[in-house]
């Protein structure tokens, strides 16, 4: 009784004072054994190296970004690496760079009409081409990226290239100074002194420069933007939410960049000289550089999983001869006539690599099914042989490409705005007071505009589309592009109407022939200037966030990059439809439309007026896809 008393004394949190004595015995007895065996676990684990290493590993893999190094190629640790922080020295780096893209870019069609004498036309086919060029080499920064390097990589790579690049400024610079290297001066309308375009070696010295240019952005526009979006934790609301926030001030950072660009270095062009403009911008792409590297110690890295463009092309090759086997009657024979000891070789096999596999194989989706025939047991080539996971990174791909193709139309609409629109400021008045706004800071409104909107979009209009449709995104992706594409319209009308009244005072004042500044302010091109500035805001950080979202981890810097080479498209389709338009409008014994050294000769509200017809037809094409196209799941963090 004493050593039962004594034992039911015992504190009530025990949990073992309510059950008689023998069952008390036997529950502790099983405690002991329970905390025995735990310390026999844990000695044994002290003693086993191995058993220990693989419990560290476990935790540093909790602790580390999973497919991601740090600078030096060690696992990215999660706290220490990525953030807005690291992404925040992106923007920097990219405001810098657009600076020094855009202040020769925004000005160059000036630059070869003035002072290398080529026509107004020719000039803005020159310059498309070159900003075309420069876009479209993104694309090879960005399959470097997926393939071979990481976006860090090939940013110091592209780092290297921008010496080359500072060469090509160098090289303009240097002409641009020199009166020997360039055409001889004239004035426009002097028959006795006419005007020659610059040829031979001054031309070729031209279009060295201006290439090199385009090779050092095309690798910088190609790495930035991914590696500004690894940055952030694709698993979590909070890691999207950033993800967006991010594609959003980069375009702001590009506003930034281009402001400085279209007023004071543009100034510095026109007033002090053209070498001065070429120096700016070699000295900010070269400061650039080192501030890049200041956030090495912040950034995690994506590993490159190889060759994408590897993928897609077995994938399709596997159809191809897949789908011939399938249909080969000889082949199905075989198939149906198999010997036992094939049969049960084959059943072993396939029981081998089915005891491999730690999960079983999901059947591809019925979406671009033709393609699922790329899966099979048994394939044409045992090299082609695919899996599910590569097929349906394939077909997400290929879902992405007619979105990218209906984005065409709005930035050949945007090639505009650094060609004729500037031709047309500089016809007409551009004195605001007593200060004179050179035709080439034109952009300053839609750049002021777009660093307005961004801030206000991303910390009010976001907010409330969320909270009204009560979904993450609140305004979905094909949404912002669809309002992108149909404020082009809407801008390619505006410069219409303003080209019928441009040319209306050139004839009321009798200034058709001459090239006197017409009396009309060139605020009235401002306002497709802001329509198509806002279309761009809407677009481009829509259309990255769509690539890099919707694009398999293995794809994601080519998939962004495509909203480069969607710009490059447009600047060389912009070239194509001025060659077009004058090959077809002089065929019936007309003048051509976009032809000659005169603007006020030009038939450009025609022009416009096509463009904006075009523009209509590519957003019912857009909406007919848009409509169709079904959003990748996202994660179950939501």
């Amino acid at each position: 009784m004493s050593s039962q008393f004594s034992y039911m004394s015992r504190p009530f949190s025990s949990g073992l004072s309510i059950f008689p004595e023998p069952l008390n015995m036997t529950l502790s007895s099983t405690s002991l054994s329970t905390s025995n065996n735990i310390l026999v676990i844990k000695s044994s684990i002290t003693r086993d190296p191995t058993q220990a290493e693989k419990v560290m590993d476990g935790e540093q893999q909790l602790n580390t970004w999973e497919g991601h190094v740090d600078w030096r190629d060690r696992p990215a640790a999660k706290g220490r690496h990525g953030g807005m922080l690291a992404a925040s020295f992106v923007l920097v780096v990219e405001m810098l760079e657009n600076l020094a893209y855009l202040a020769n870019a925004s000005n160059l069609v000036l630059y070869l009409s003035k002072f290398m004498h080529f026509s107004p036309s020719s000039s803005a086919n020159i310059v498309t081409n070159f900003m075309g060029t420069a876009f479209l080499l993104a694309l090879l920064g960005g399959f470097l990226s997926d393939a071979f390097f990481s976006t860090y990589l090939i940013y110091l790579i592209s780092a290297s290239i921008e010496l080359v690049t500072a060469r090509g400024l160098l090289i303009l610079a240097i002409q641009a100074h020199l009166p020997t290297l360039k055409p001889p001066a004239c004035e426009l309308g002097n028959f006795k002194n006419p005007c020659m375009e610059a040829g031979g070696g001054k031309a070729g010295m031209l279009f060295a420069g201006l290439y090199l240019v385009a090779l050092g952005v095309g690798g910088i526009k190609g790495s930035l933007p991914p590696h500004g979006a690894e940055q952030f934790d694709e698993n979590t609301p909070k890691g999207r939410k950033q993800r967006s926030s991010f594609f959003n001030y980069y375009v702001f950072s590009l506003s930034c960049g281009a402001l400085i660009a279209v007023t004071f270095v543009v100034w510095i062009e026109d007033n002090k000289g053209w070498q001065w403009g070429f120096g700016i911008s070699t000295a900010s792409i070269l400061i650039s550089i080192p501030i890049f590297l200041l956030g090495s110690a912040t950034y995690r890295t994506k590993i490159p999983t190889g060759s994408p463009i590897t993928t897609i092309i077995k994938v399709v090759v596997a159809e191809i001869f897949n789908t011939c086997k399938l249909r080969n009657p000889s082949n199905a024979v075989m198939s149906m006539t198999t010997s036992p000891m094939s049969s049960s070789t084959e059943i072993n096999k396939k029981q081998d690599s089915q005891s491999r596999e730690i999960a079983p194989r999901e059947a591809p989706t019925e979406s671009l099914k033709f393609l699922n025939n790329a899966v099979i047991d048994n394939p044409f080539y045992s090299a082609l042989e695919c899996t599910v996971n590569e097929v349906e990174e394939v077909k997400i791909a290929l879902r992405i490409l007619p979105i990218f193709a209906c984005t065409i139309m709005l930035n050949c609409c945007l090639a505009q705005l650094s060609t004729f629109s500037v031709q047309q400021a500089a016809t007409m008045n551009t004195k605001l007071g007593s200060l004179k706004v050179p035709p080439a800071s034109l952009p300053t409104f839609p750049v002021l505009f777009i660093m307005i909107l961004a801030p206000t979009y991303n910390h009010i209009i976001i907010p409330f589309a969320r909270r009204v449709t009560k979904t993450e995104m609140g305004i979905t992706h094909l949404q912002r592009i669809g309002t992108g594409l149909f404020l082009s319209i809407v801008a390619m009308a505006v410069a219409a109407l303003v080209e019928i009244k441009r040319k209306g005072v050139a004839a009321e004042s009798g200034l058709i022939n001459s090239s006197e500044p017409l009396g009309i302010t060139f605020l009235w091109v401002a306002l497709q200037y802001l329509f198509l500035g806002s279309a761009d805001l809407f677009t481009l950080a829509g259309l990255m966030e769509f690539f890099f979202t919707e694009a398999p981890t293995s794809m994601r810097s080519i998939s962004t990059a495509l909203s480069w080479v969607s710009l490059a498209m447009g600047y060389y389709l912009s070239s194509v439809l001025v060659s077009l338009v004058n090959r077809i409008t002089s065929s019936f014994g007309h003048h051509p439309w976009l032809f000659g050294n005169n603007l006020n000769h030009y038939h450009l509200e025609r022009f416009y007026w096509l463009m904006c017809a075009l523009s209509g037809l590519n957003f019912l094409h857009y909406l007919l896809w848009a409509s169709r196209y079904k959003y990748r799941p996202t994660s179950p963090d939501i």
